[in-house]
């Protein structure tokens, strides 16, 4: 079975659950609610001559801190196209007029979390000198399950010799963690990178969503208990949340009643989520109110439009994000061009405590 074929196949159990991607912009509107190979060491490390390092040339006009936040890159080294648009995206951010203090991946950083696809994400990054880099997992980092000895997908005798763990495994291994859920802290501000933690080699009933467990959910609870009143949070998650009042299901957050009633007495909590693709410039709405504030990124790997089609091939979407004493500030970027996107910019007030 090749790549088109798989995909196919996925997409069409994902419809028959009637949960297919393309009803996961249904609830996307904007609403009205109340208030193997460590990647760390080559985040840190000296860069060798010719390496460009980011540099912070001007002051931010005030900003506590800047990020950036990239999604779905995909890497595969079948296709190098993948890896072309995340150089784009540094070479980018590197010549940034404004501080980047840390990079966020959420998500499907490889296509199908096989050793050779981390090899190739490695050979990105560690030819960059890059602030700290904080990731979480998305379906794709569970691939691997579907790859035979001879790398062709093999849906009949999946696991094929794997196990959810290996992938695990693979994901903390790279990124130096020690779960699939992790917290970061740059400039006092904190950072909770939630992790899909099961795929269908364990639970075949999970599908293509996002299963957080009790103890993750547990340690979220417990994290933004211990945080000031009326600072900012940022929680990092892969597949987007169901509409309110759902438990959640294929490409969608598993269990989101539980993951929503944490975060409903906090309202400077700020939810980022990738999965969809979907491109800044379709007229999507990439910003829901509820109790929280919630954004949904795009993609570095493959933009797709309303239909999930790749249109814009050469393009690498993503965000950059300004936090004031005040405010946050999000903002879509379009890396291989070098521009902001118009009409996706956002200024978020932080409630006082």
């Amino acid at each position: 079975m090749d790549r088109r074929a798989f995909l196919r196949w996925l997409l069409g159990t994902a419809a028959a659950g009637a949960i297919g991607l393309t009803g996961l912009w249904r609830f996307a509107r904007p609403v009205t609610a109340p208030e193997g190979e460590s990647v760390a060491a080559a985040a840190t490390a000296e860069p060798s001559p010719g390496r460009q390092a980011f540099i912070g040339a001007a002051e931010t006009g005030g900003a506590l801190l800047s990020f950036a936040i990239l999604s779905d890159l995909h890497i595969n080294p079948d296709l190098p196209e993948r890896a072309q648009h995340l150089r784009h995206a540094f070479d980018d951010l590197k010549a940034f007029e404004t501080r980047v203090e840390a990079v966020i991946m959420t998500g499907d950083q490889t296509d199908y979390g096989r050793d050779r696809d981390y090899k190739e994400l490695a050979g990105v990054m560690k030819k960059y000198k890059l602030p700290p880099v904080y990731a979480n997992m998305g379906n794709h980092d569970y691939y691997n399950i579907w790859m035979d000895k001879s790398d062709n997908f093999s849906r009949e005798t999946m696991p094929n010799g794997k196990t959810d763990e290996g992938s695990r495994r693979a994901f903390q291994q790279f990124f130096e963690v020690e779960k699939p859920y992790s917290e970061g802290q740059v400039n006092g501000f904190t950072f909770l990178m939630m992790s899909q933690e099961a795929y269908v080699q364990e639970k075949p009933e999970v599908s293509e969503g996002c299963w957080y467990s009790e103890e993750q959910l547990k340690w979220l609870e417990a994290k933004l208990a211990g945080q000031e009143k009326g600072r900012p949070v940022f929680v990092m998650i892969h597949q987007p949340l169901p509409e309110a009042g759902s438990d959640g299901g294929a490409h969608r957050v598993i269990p989101a009643k539980r993951f929503r009633a944490i975060l409903k007495g906090h309202p400077n909590v700020f939810v980022f989520s990738g999965h969809t693709h979907q491109d800044f410039k379709n007229g999507q709405p990439h910003y829901v109110k509820e109790s929280f504030h919630w954004f949904q990124n795009s993609s570095v790997g493959r933009v797709l439009n309303r239909q999930f089609q790749n249109d814009r091939e050469n393009e690498a979407q993503g965000l950059y994000v300004q936090v004031f004493e005040d405010k946050v500030v999000v903002r879509a970027r379009e890396f291989t061009s070098r521009s902001w996107i118009a009409g996706s910019e956002w200024k978020v007030a932080l409630r006082k405590a």
